[in-house]
């Protein structure tokens, strides 16, 4: 019996590289590209008409009409089961975050290999976060690679109430300044908290707590 092969869509601007995704894509053997689109408005219209619907999503983010962000976002509030992997030339941390924020399940630069873009799709398939490493050299993450849907009780209990309190509004889009207000401490106390935290989790910014708060499944 022929096993059923996974659905993809590819949602990309620019027509070569959405062909050029596609072809490659069709060379996997466990994949099989069931829509291309151009930009996030027409995966929208699409999929209010397909089924079964895909069960990946390769999104770019630069689009027009309806860009990345915005897509991933729709796309984790209306088919959370679809995992969507980032496909972009931007390299910036606080992109990575807001796709992160927005569902995205992946996130790797255009210049990706065959290899590499196959490995990511059979981790996000298997409903684990794949992150590659030029992520790590910027050390935003701890073990990208090793992100699994299973909740870190071992890492969980080691923090505080109020740790885990302050990690949990890391991953908002506030300054230190408001998350002071909200937790009625000061900045100074804040920055304590940090600092544990950032020694207790392996993260060095901003953008590693806030993503191991997604990681530990304090934020949603």
């Amino acid at each position: 019996m022929q096993t059923m092969k996974i659905s993809v869509a590819i949602v990309d601007d620019q027509e070569l590289i959405a062909d050029a995704l596609a072809s490659m894509v069709q060379t996997f053997e466990a994949y099989n590209v069931s829509l291309t689109c151009f930009n996030g408005q027409e995966l929208v219209q699409h999929l209010a008409t397909m089924n079964p619907l895909p069960q990946v999503v390769l999104l770019d983010i630069s689009m027009p009409i309806m860009n990345g962000f915005e897509t991933a976002l729709w796309l984790k509030t209306n088919h959370p089961n679809i995992k969507i992997l980032t496909l972009s030339v931007d390299d910036s941390e606080s992109s990575l975050l807001k796709m992160y924020q927005n569902g995205a399940k992946g996130y790797l630069l255009k210049n990706t290999s065959r290899k590499e873009l196959l490995y990511a799709m059979n981790t996000i398939v298997d409903n684990r976060y794949y992150y590659p490493d030029w992520i790590q050299e910027k050390q935003v993450l701890e073990s990208t690679k090793k992100m699994e849907n299973d909740l870190p009780v071992s890492e969980i209990s080691n923090l505080t109430a109020r740790e885990i309190e302050f990690l949990r509004y890391c991953a908002k889009d506030i300054g230190y300044k408001e998350i002071a207000l909200l937790m009625k401490c000061s900045v100074r106390t804040l920055d304590g908290y940090r600092d544990n935290l950032q020694t207790k989790l392996n993260c060095k910014s901003r953008v590693g707590l806030a993503i191991a708060a997604y990681r530990l499944k304090l934020v949603d």
